[in-house]
């Protein structure tokens, strides 16, 4: 009989990905890295682009140094609001940003707390983004996350181009 165990170790590992709790998303904006890292530190650009499309950011606060917190009150069209916050973990200016990103729940508590690392790497047409948020608790939360940031990086993206960041 022949030996295929490597075969179900193949299945296995290829359902584990669709089961994955982590997102990564890599996209290419056509800026230098100093532009784009400074979309994520810089709050009168961050305000231009976050949160998906037809949201707003009608509050924050950011201090933007190792340990330091942020806070984002972002508003779609029909004026719900949606907070999240988090602190700033490793800042290496202008390759990687990792923070902490947990949305407030309706009680006013902070819910489920996910760790969002930005690598910023510099390529022939402008900079690579590579976005590893991780752990979510449901593969539905990390698809949804995937469909926010997707959207807001168009909105980024819009903003690159344009060349007024």
């Amino acid at each position: 009989m022949a030996d295929v165990s490597h075969l179900n170790s193949a299945r296995a590992a290829g359902e584990d990905d669709a089961k994955d709790p982590t997102l990564v998303i890599e996209r290419v904006f056509k800026a230098p890295p100093e532009q784009v890292f400074a979309a994520w530190t810089d709050p009168a650009i961050l305000v231009e682009w976050w949160g998906p499309e037809t949201f707003h950011t009608p509050e924050y606060a950011m201090d933007v140094r190792e340990g330091g917190a942020w806070r984002t009150v972002m508003r779609n069209g029909k004026g719900e609001t949606h907070i999240v916050s988090g602190v700033y973990r490793e800042i290496v200016p202008p390759r990687r940003l990792v923070l902490t990103w947990g949305w407030q729940q309706p009680d006013g508590t902070r819910g489920h707390e996910t760790t969002v690392e930005l690598d910023f790497e510099p390529v022939a047409d402008g900079t690579r983004l590579r976005l590893v948020q991780r752990v979510f608790t449901t593969v539905e939360n990390r698809d949804g996350h995937r469909m926010g940031w997707q959207s807001s990086f168009n909105k980024l993206e819009t903003l690159m181009e344009a060349g007024t960041a």
